[in-house]
């Protein structure tokens, strides 16, 4: 989950390398932490939250075959 989470934010920022993806397991939901500059974070949040909506859409209907609860969090550098 996190490479199409790290796909998807890389295809939509400028310089790919200044955004981290990370995971960790926290109470049985696996969350995932994109973490990005404050010049970034404009474009991955999307005008009125579409883009990071769309995100976490695509990433809970990956997860759906797997019976797994995913969070995606949005956290600025």
């Amino acid at each position: 989950m996190e490479e199409l989470v790290r796909y998807i934010v890389g295809q939509l920022v400028d310089d790919g390398s200044s955004v981290t993806v990370e995971s960790s397991e926290q109470n049985g939901i696996t969350v995932i932490n994109i973490i990005a500059g404050k010049d970034e974070i404009g474009k991955i949040i999307g005008k009125q939250g579409r883009i990071a909506r769309a995100i976490r859409t695509l990433v809970k209907a990956a997860a759906g075959s797997k019976a797994k609860k995913i969070s995606v969090e949005i956290i600025e550098k």
